[in-house]
């Protein structure tokens, strides 16, 4: 069974996804362009809430365990103002990240910390930040890529992580599941493969065998609907940046609609 990525990997991967991001913006030849995926931002709303949030979470994981994320953090993101200048901006958005990176140092991966994901199946430390922050801050930076017209796929390792990263932190939930119980199954190109099983008890979700063509009509049987891509294009799709028509969908397609409505009491 694939291991998860290590904490230096994450830690490697903000880094680099943040470079990207600001080699993006960089280039723009206007900050005023809208984004495409996040309707009603430019990219400059875009950088402030990327930089933001590195700030934001920073102050969190620096602050260790507690019920609710420092009462100065949410102050300051409130109130929080930017340089308007691009060269400035670039530099503020460099040093928002260094700032993130730091604490997640300092803290380690076990250190706990506020999330909003308490009832999930991502653990509240350090190291469950940090893999957030790396699928954020990638999902951002083709958010900008695409705003510029020349997005680009997620990179492997991280698009593989982050199919799990999201069933487990965004989709997991003791919640019951309003509708007939099912499954979704959700297969990567590069032979991963998960489960998310949905029913009174909320729902959760499992690492399965990758299909092969012995086990495609159990695969089929098994899940309501299935869901084949690319690690990329899944991630993408999760964060509704590609509407399902863009991957290959086996089973019942309304399900995923289903799903994507559905809005659980508890997170």
């Amino acid at each position: 069974m694939e291991k998860n990525l290590e904490f230096p990997d994450l830690l490697r991967l903000i880094d680099e996804r943040s470079t990207a991001f600001r080699a993006v913006i960089a280039a723009a030849p206007g900050l005023d362009a809208q984004v495409p995926t996040c309707p009603g931002w430019t990219l400059f709303d875009l950088v402030k809430h990327l930089g933001g949030g590195d700030r934001f979470w920073a102050a969190i994981v620096g602050a260790g365990s507690a019920d609710a994320p420092p009462a100065e953090a949410v102050a300051a993101r409130a109130a929080l103002e930017v340089p308007q200048e691009r060269e400035a901006l670039l530099a503020w958005l460099d040093a928002s990240t260094q700032l993130l990176l730091g604490a997640l140092r300092a803290a380690g991966p076990e250190s706990g910390c506020w999330t909003w994901w308490p009832a999930s199946q991502s653990p509240q430390t350090a190291g469950g930040t940090a893999r957030h922050r790396v699928q954020e801050t990638a999902v951002h930076t083709y958010d900008a890529q695409l705003a510029g017209g020349a997005p680009q796929p997620l990179p492997v390792e991280l698009a593989l992580d982050g199919v799990e990263e999201f069933l487990f932190t965004v989709c997991a939930t003791p919640s019951a599941w309003p509708h007939k119980p099912t499954a979704f199954d959700f297969h990567s190109a590069e032979g991963r493969s998960w489960r998310l099983t949905v029913d009174g008890d909320g729902a959760r979700i499992t690492r399965i065998p990758a299909p092969t063509a012995a086990t495609a009509g159990e695969d089929s049987d098994a899940a309501g609907a299935s869901v084949h891509g690319t690690a990329s294009e899944l991630v993408l799709y999760l964060y509704d940046r590609i509407q399902a028509e863009s991957l290959h969908v086996d089973g019942d397609a309304g399900l995923l609609d289903l799903l994507r409505a559905w809005e659980p009491e508890e997170k």
